[in-house]
């Protein structure tokens, strides 16, 4: 499709009524999904504008209506990357009720997050340009204090119900991160480990996280602990 063609056909999109420009959740979706792809592949310096509209099938000028610049772009496909990831983690915890299970399936969400290959990918490439663009930086690694605030949701309610023992929640959140990530993380991101690590270590570190954070914070350390000699189904 030509430029005329994309331009007319977006004209003619904007003037039905449906959307205003550069207001259409879709068309945003399409070019956020068309940039990671291209972000992906090319990286941040090696890809321009034109590859995203090329990828996303939008014209330049619809491009940016929704984007001013390439770092705008990569910033709000990172958000929206983190935001899907924050709200399925959110969702996960909200449905449980035992402090254990719920405990799992974070640890598992988070391992399995952290070490997939496009996440290191973007990982890497904000880091490469962390010199000039400090502020690209600092916002995409605010994610795990989004995850720091669900998890001290999740633990104040179990506290609350008299399940846990903790004074302060937010260092709680912080331990149980760190322990949940493992050396999994770092070795992803600095290239020794070249794949993510198998469901049965995932599945042997978040077990051994929740064993050592029940330790210090159970209510009754011990009483309620894992069965880690297997992979049982929990909850």
């Amino acid at each position: 499709m030509t430029e005329k063609l994309k331009i007319a056909e977006e004209t003619q999109t904007a003037a039905s009524g449906r959307w205003p420009a550069g207001e259409d959740p879709a068309k945003r979706q399409q070019i956020l999904e068309g940039a990671k792809r291209v972000f992906m592949k090319m990286g941040f310096d090696a890809a321009s504008m034109n590859d995203v509209t090329r990828e996303a099938g939008v014209s330049k000028g619809t491009l940016y209506v929704y984007f001013a610049n390439k770092e705008e772009l990569f910033s709000a496909m990172i958000e929206s990357e983190r935001a899907a990831f924050v709200a399925s983690v959110r969702t996960a915890l909200a449905e449980h009720d035992d402090v254990e299970t719920g405990l799992y399936d974070f640890a598992v969400s988070f391992i399995t997050h952290v070490t997939d290959e496009k996440v290191i990918d973007a990982m890497r490439t904000v880091l490469g340009v962390r010199d000039r663009m400090p502020q690209l930086c600092q916002r995409f690694f605010k994610g795990p204090e989004n995850l720091r605030t669900i998890l001290c949701d999740f633990l104040q309610q179990h506290v609350a119900a008299g399940k846990l023992e903790i004074d302060d929640l937010d260092l709680a959140a912080g331990q149980f991160l760190d322990l949940a990530s493992g050396s999994f993380f770092k070795l992803r991101l600095f290239g020794s480990m070249d794949r993510p690590p198998p469901p049965s270590e995932i599945d042997r570190v978040a077990r051994g996280a929740i064993r050592m954070f029940l330790a210090t914070y159970g209510r009754h350390p011990g009483s309620t602990a894992l069965n880690t000699s297997s992979t049982p189904s929990l909850g």
